[in-house]
């Protein structure tokens, strides 16, 4: 038996236009067949597709890391691992305000960055709320999660998915006052090479988990404790 799938939406347009017209947008196979749906879904998959609509308004990249969930997810959780795995925020020390942490960003020269992390322990997520130059307004986000390879890729080992979205602000500063005035760039003008670097510092966080994991070492190195 079939669950009341819809059935708001279908009293709603009926109540409306006395008629039930189907949602702009919505394939199922209820009002698509197979037949109709295929031809749908072999246009979705190009041999090539643009770069603006891989990396558009999302950029998404992963990959399985030999390293159990639990302990990758206790370092990446720490802001600090930063230091270690991106390929350019440096120098992290605590700020006036608890869980907030200052860095710099050498993609900028020695722009400042803003770092605060929220971490769920039992979903393993860690979303990482930054922004160059000032502290209050933290819209750089950058949501990752470590999910059990054992589960899904049934392996011992973890998969690690990142995903940022592209907030308005990248097109244009909006805090123009706190940058420094010798800067020439800003952290949008990179946005086409998010998924390269953000690929390069996942393939970096797998390096350095992976050794130590491999080598006996505390995925959480002994200086961040």
């Amino acid at each position: 038996m079939s669950l009341p799938a819809l059935d708001d939406i279908l009293t709603h347009t009926r109540a409306r236009s006395g008629a039930v017209a189907p949602i702009d947008g919505l394939i199922r196979i209820e009002t698509s067949p197979r037949e109709q749906a295929t031809p749908i879904i072999m246009e979705m998959m190009r041999s090539v597709y643009p770069h603006d609509q891989v990396f558009g308004e999302y950029c998404t990249v992963n990959d399985f890391i030999d390293c159990p969930p639990d302990e990758l997810f206790a370092y990446m959780a720490d802001t600090r691992s930063l230091e270690e795995w991106t390929y350019s925020l440096r120098g992290f020390t605590t700020t006036d305000e608890p869980g907030l942490w200052l860095a710099h960003d050498q993609l900028g020269s020695q722009t400042k960055i803003y770092t605060r992390t929220i971490a769920n322990e039992q979903a393993r997520t860690v979303d990482y709320h930054c922004a160059w130059d000032q502290g209050k307004h933290l819209w750089m986000v950058y949501l990752m999660r470590v999910v059990d390879a054992q589960v899904v890729l049934d392996r011992p080992g973890s998969v690690v998915l990142w995903t940022n979205c592209h907030h308005p602000f990248y097109d244009h500063n909006p805090y123009p006052e706190t940058a420094p005035g010798d800067r020439s760039v800003w952290v949008g003008d990179f946005w086409d090479m998010f998924g390269a670097g953000h690929l390069l510092e996942l393939k970096n966080l797998k390096a350095i988990a992976e050794y130590r994991h491999r080598n006996g070492l505390p995925v959480v190195p002994v200086w961040m404790r």
